[in-house]
């Protein structure tokens, strides 16, 4: 029974591939590249491999079919967890502008207090300022995307944008440009806990930006002024000098509670039941509430869990139906890529083995790495991983 994984020898340029007995979780080789090709020879020259433990890496899987075609291929459950966390949190992200919607639509129109009541007189607030990071990623969305429709190959579109090709990778890959703000625009920050109290503190007429800061100091707070005011800006009605803004000219905070950023509702809706605080089951409920996509993305998420957690790998091809038939975009692209790998995932659902001392192994790579920094060939470093264990 082997294991195998890759390693970077220089992060994003070259890479080895590591091969460990899964028996005794020794290491037996260390093979430079992680072509398809490399270990295809490597199975030819060593044959008697009955089972291979891997990730969902491609170039792997062909050249365990190409190098040992009678070998049971294992796709590890951490990489498949990992990938419909990926997918949730992406979906989430997509779908959060409904929860802030529907919060909004429960909240009603805010009363203002009469002092902050603006006469018709006064100067009508300008448009908002769009946020400078929102609208440099939907240039870039704009730019990748007419630079595929000209026939660009994704490296070309990297070149001629400037851009590193992991990104230019994931504005292809979205599907809109708001798929991508999700994250962008909602970025969770220290005042995010403190968030409630900020509003109902400007609704009672506490305008100073240092008073609140100061308060929220005593309940734990971490971070400075400057956060506190960039929260409330958008609440100030212009006119009003900068440094010591009327206090009675400002428009009302939501008084109902803030929706959690795209990051903490994916945390609980991925979280086992039983596992939930009060506050993550609240995130949960609200969520699933607000939103019929993320109810069914909560249903899914909980089907896969029960699926590996029990190995009930033979249940895959129903879920990945389920998960085709659903309108949830990111789903259906983890389940196009999961049948491309059918056999090695239901395999990984099924069996008992893991890539767990693999994983440890490569760890243990990274420290000889380091200690040979500057001096460490190739050469080196594979007898070094091989004597050291």
């Amino acid at each position: 029974m082997l294991g195998v994984d890759d390693f970077a020898i220089r992060r994003g340029q070259s890479y080895s591939t590591i091969l460990i007995d899964m028996d005794s979780h020794k290491p037996v080789d260390v093979l430079p590249g992680r072509e398809s090709g490399t270990l295809a020879a490597w199975l030819r020259e060593h044959p008697g491999v009955k089972i291979v433990c891997r990730d969902r890496a491609g170039a792997y899987a062909e050249g365990i079919r190409d190098g040992a075609p009678d070998a049971i291929q294992v796709a590890d459950r951490f990489h498949l967890w990992k990938n419909v966390c990926e997918a949730a949190g992406k979906t989430v992200a997509a779908h959060h502008h409904c929860l802030r919607a529907a919060a909004a639509a429960q909240a009603g129109p805010a009363t203002p207090e009469p002092a902050a009541l603006v006469t018709a007189a006064e100067p009508v607030a300008p448009p908002e300022r769009p946020c400078r990071l929102a609208e440099r990623t939907r240039d870039r969305y704009t730019q990748v995307q007419e630079c595929l429709a000209r026939g660009l190959s994704r490296a070309a579109a990297a070149r001629e944008l400037n851009l590193d090709i992991q990104t230019v990778r994931r504005f292809a890959n979205a599907s809109c440009a708001e798929e991508l703000l999700g994250k962008a625009e909602h970025r969770s920050t220290k005042l995010d806990p403190f968030i409630d109290l900020v509003n109902q503190r400007w609704n009672e007429g506490v305008t100073n930006a240092e008073a609140i800061t100061a308060e929220l100091r005593t309940l734990g707070f971490k971070g400075d002024a400057q956060a506190v005011r960039r929260y409330l800006r958008p609440f100030r009605l212009p006119g009003t000098s900068r440094s010591h803004p009327d206090p009675h000219r400002r428009k009302p905070a939501p008084t109902g509670p803030a929706v959690p950023k795209p990051r903490a509702i994916s945390k609980a809706l991925l979280t086992h039941p039983d596992h939930l605080s009060e506050d993550d089951a609240l995130i949960v409920k609200n969520a699933t509430a607000g939103c019929a996509h993320l109810e069914r993305l909560q249903q899914h998420v909980r089907s896969f869990a029960k699926i590996m957690a029990q190995r009930r790998g033979q249940e895959l091809p129903a879920w990945l139906e389920a998960a085709e038939a659903d309108d949830l975009p990111e789903l259906r692209s983890l389940a196009a890529g999961m049948r491309r790998d059918l056999p090695a995932i239901i395999n990984g659902l099924t069996l008992e083995h893991n890539s767990g001392a693999v994983e440890g192994n490569v760890t243990r790579v990274k420290r000889l790495k380091r200690d040979g920094y500057g001096r460490a060939s190739f050469d080196l470093l594979r007898a070094q991983i091989l004597l050291a264990a």
